[in-house]
């Protein structure tokens, strides 16, 4: 009997439904042959015809947006580098500032950098519109958001250059400060020179013909030489030159880490050069074999120079030669043929062998994994050698126009940079305390230690101390 009413009242909720769904007009679902005539009678959907152009764009969309990401994975190869190159007990304070350059850095560039650099001039200089996506964004278009997050990680790359050469000795908050300044204003207002016309009209060394396609100079030397005006504010590190004068070693904690971050930008180079073309386009082979035909012949250069100058394959030097030769191409990758960029790369790694005792030695400047000469020296090495080995030919005006950029970068940077580091020098502080310096900024302006296992500090307190 309990079966049957069972029975009863599930029959009766089946009715309430089915009643329901005719009130309410839904059809019931057809089943079996019923089935498969309606779907038989619904009509096929049109295809639509996808044009050659369509197929480009959409391949265009894909290979800026991947190249970007290979860039933005240097931001890892730039924290490997300086941290190996630099003692333990400021790793923890190399990491941040890789991270928050780039954090701070997308603001900034968002907000301000990317009008400045792009946007409609009205002063002839640079940008004074398009500030915060405002005029981009209006005709709806979205190569704009691709083509930004491909410059986003171009800034930031110019920015984290300048945190290796002022290394171990910095405030933290004025890292901050000057880190937002190069994104926002210093490396925007030289990129529209040189690369204004990507959107409007066109700098004012764009139009002599200046060659600079993916930014030895307007990235990296950029870079180096605002890290040049920031290392000499600063001073050197404690213990870096004895009181005869002469430097002594301070050496890195961790080669290996250091070569695990040079193996990363070689491989991030890739998207930073072929990139440019912002295209997906039969001239990113080429781009990518002179890129590395440069860096191993830069690798070789720095080898044989540094074997020849201190008696052995000095590792430090051979892996900032593979660098050397990144940033040397970078300028010419597109306009140059492989033998050229052999040659290009190989004198690239013998320079900046010689150019860090030139620092380190004459100077007297302190730059603990080698900016300056990295992108500094070197970028401006290439972005005359894009003159000089013009596959194209090479002419008396070419040179002078690419000499013009090189020199024009260099003051614009190192004067203003020079300014808002002696600037922030006497407000808030650019430099950490002699005891912060000997302790470490880890556990000093962080609050604790990259390896607390093996790492002991003199401020620590507690029975393992």
């Amino acid at each position: 009997m309990k079966k049957f009413f069972i029975l009863i009242m599930v029959l009766m909720v089946f009715s309430s439904v089915f009643a329901f769904a005719e009130e309410q007009g839904i059809p019931n679902p057809p089943t079996g042959d019923t089935a498969v005539q309606a779907e038989a009678a619904q009509p096929a959907p049109a295809e639509k015809a996808i044009t050659a152009e369509e197929v480009q764009t959409h391949a265009n969309y894909v290979w800026i947006l991947v190249s970007a990401f290979l860039v933005f994975f240097m931001q890892a190869g730039f924290a490997m580098v300086e941290t190996g190159f630099t003692r333990a007990k400021n790793a923890v304070n190399i990491v941040m500032k890789n991270l928050m350059d780039f954090s701070i850095g997308s603001l900034v560039y968002w907000a301000v950098g990317f009008g400045v650099m792009f946007g409609v001039t009205t002063t002839g200089w640079f940008g004074t519109s398009g500030f915060f996506f405002s005029d981009f964004a209006k005709n709806g278009d979205p190569w704009v958001f691709a083509f930004w997050m491909f410059q986003v990680v171009f800034a930031a790359t110019a920015a984290t250059i300048v945190s290796g050469a002022m290394a171990e000795r910095t405030k933290f908050s004025a890292y901050l400060v000057y880190s937002a300044v190069v994104s926002a204003i210093i490396y925007p207002v030289f990129g529209s020179w040189a690369w204004g016309s990507l959107f409007h009209g066109g700098g004012w060394l764009e139009k002599l013909g200046f060659i600079d396609f993916a930014g030895s100079t307007v990235v990296h030397s950029i870079g180096g030489w605002a890290a040049l005006a920031g290392a000499i504010v600063l001073g050197p590190r404690i213990g870096k030159y004895g009181a005869d004068g002469k430097p002594r070693a301070i050496p890195g904690h961790n080669i290996p880490l250091a070569s695990l971050g040079v193996f990363i930008l070689w491989f991030g180079w890739f998207g930073f050069n072929s990139g440019s073309t912002t295209a997906a386009i039969t001239d990113i082979a080429k781009i990518a074999v002179n890129t590395n035909l440069a860096a191993a012949a830069g690798t070789v250069g720095a080898l044989i120079t540094a074997w020849i100058m201190f008696k052995k394959p000095d590792a430090s030097m051979t892996l900032n030669g593979s660098l050397a030769g990144l940033v040397a191409i970078t300028a010419g990758c597109n306009n140059v043929m492989p033998a050229s960029a052999v040659i290009l790369g190989f004198i690239a790694g013998v320079l900046v062998v010689l150019s860090v005792v030139f620092i380190d030695r004459v100077l007297k400047v302190d730059d603990p994994v080698g900016a300056v000469s990295v992108h500094g020296v070197c970028g401006a090495w290439g972005t005359l050698a894009a003159g000089l080995f013009n596959a194209e030919g090479a002419t008396l005006k070419i040179v002078g126009v690419q000499a013009l950029g090189i020199v024009s970068a260099f003051v614009w940077t190192f004067t203003i940079a020079f300014i808002l580091f002696k600037i922030i020098e006497k407000t808030m502080g650019l430099r950490v305390s002699a005891e912060e310096e000997i302790e470490g900024l880890d556990i000093e302006e962080h609050g604790n230690v990259a390896y607390p296992d093996f790492q002991i500090h003199p401020g620590a307190k507690g029975a393992g101390a």
